[in-house]
């Protein structure tokens, strides 16, 4: 048994209860704090931290505190080099994050070959659990789940809205080209042929492009009804505000998540170019919460501590990983890596018993299978649930 001085870890353990104190354990909070992507890091991170104030207030883990040691993944570079300084220095028992698909493929690679669990919360890209890592887990939905849910909502809802068969729309799919954008690209055009949907372009752009205008002008002259974006903030604000101004109005512009999200992009843009737009995405806040036990509970805490409302469901859906993830390591027994691993494994939530709506338990790559999206609509300047109609909160909206 390892010592301190003359004292046994039990039995510092207890003489630190006895007067109060508890002793902290480390997990890393590895996002983009800072950079291109920071608006939405910044916003994952909350919903991590919102959970570790949660379980710290029952007690904290294996009776210990949770401290969060942030990692900053400005680039994939950085975010290699703060995964290894987390691990090396830091001495975290495991890593949470990351919001992008690209920085968790690079950071989850240093976790793994270190043995230390990576625990990624709201990366979509398909790579992230292909790889068949031991000590990687991921309990968000994941690029498969919006490209079917976007094409779901154009058979079933878009195209009855306008009155046109769906094969007889024009379906044009733009996206960055990351692993983010292309994967959930790759499933539009998958699941768009097994539909018969007519997709007559496909076209990726970096996410840091600062003209979409030859985009906006190819999509205009192709004459499509139906644009398909997959994008950040910027590449989203930029595309809905070139799309105004070359006078081009598709009848439906649906978001894959990231942007399309966020109420900055709408305060962006402006309440009449964001009206109706559509968007697949992590669960929103103006949905039926029946259908997401905790929701509102989960709003008052970030209000609380953030004194704002959330600005996207991306600090949601990382507060309900985050705290599916920490309740089972709170069972581990030890911070051991594979003891970890084995708790987490474990897990068994139920579809319908947690905030987001969606149940926890992890099958092939260590991916949760019970993870789901939901498909909104910006009315009257909120972001609001129309699909799937038990989570609907309004009808959704076409133009006359």
């Amino acid at each position: 048994m390892k010592r301190f001085g003359l004292m046994t870890t039990s039995a510092l353990a207890l003489a630190m209860m006895a007067t109060g104190a508890l002793a902290d354990v480390k997990f890393g909070a590895l996002y983009p704090f800072s950079g291109q992507l920071a608006l939405l890091g910044e916003e994952s991170a909350r919903g991590l931290e919102i959970a570790v104030d949660e379980i710290n207030a029952a007690g904290g883990v294996q009776g210990e505190k949770v401290v969060l040691e942030r990692g900053d993944a400005v680039d994939n570079n950085q975010a290699i080099g703060e995964a290894r300084r987390l691990i090396s220095v830091a001495a975290v028992k495991a890593i949470f994050g990351s919001y992008s698909s690209a920085r968790s493929i690079a950071a989850s690679q240093v976790a793994e070959l270190a043995g230390v669990p990576y625990f990624e919360l709201g990366a979509v890209a398909d790579e992230v659990t292909s790889r068949d890592f031991k000590y990687l887990f991921r309990t968000n939905p994941t690029a498969d789940h919006m490209g079917k849910l976007i094409v779901d909502m154009i058979v079933n809802k878009v195209a009855p809205g306008i009155g046109k068969d769906p094969k007889d729309l024009k379906i044009g799919i733009i996206h960055e080209d990351s692993s983010y954008g292309t994967s959930v690209a790759g499933h539009q055009e998958r699941y768009g042929k097994e539909a018969g949907l007519n997709i007559v372009t496909t076209q990726g752009y970096p996410a840091a492009t600062v003209d979409m205008s030859s985009i906006v002008l190819d999509l205009k002259q192709r004459e499509v009804d139906v644009v398909l974006q997959t994008s950040y903030q910027n590449d989203s604000v930029l595309f809905l505000q070139q799309a105004n101004e070359a006078g081009y109005k598709p009848a439906a512009i649906i978001g894959g998540g990231g942007g399309y999200s966020m109420i900055p992009t709408a305060e962006a843009v402006g309440k009449d170019v964001i009206e109706g737009v559509l968007d697949a995405d992590f669960t929103q806040y103006a949905v039926n919460t029946e259908f997401t036990p905790g929701l509102e509970a989960f709003v008052e805490a970030y209000k609380a501590k953030y004194g704002s409302e959330p600005r996207s469901g991306h600090s949601l859906n990382n507060y309900v990983g985050a705290m599916a993830i920490l309740k089972a390591i709170d069972k581990a027994g030890s911070f051991e890596p594979d003891a970890i691993v084995e708790a987490v494994a474990g897990i068994d939530i139920p579809q319908g018993e947690t905030a987001a709506g969606y149940g926890v338990q992890f099958g092939a790559g260590n991916q949760n299978e019970r993870a789901s999206m939901m498909g909104m609509q910006w009315q009257d300047g909120k972001l609001v649930t129309v699909y799937p109609d038990a989570a609907a909160a309004a009808d959704m909206r076409f133009a006359n």
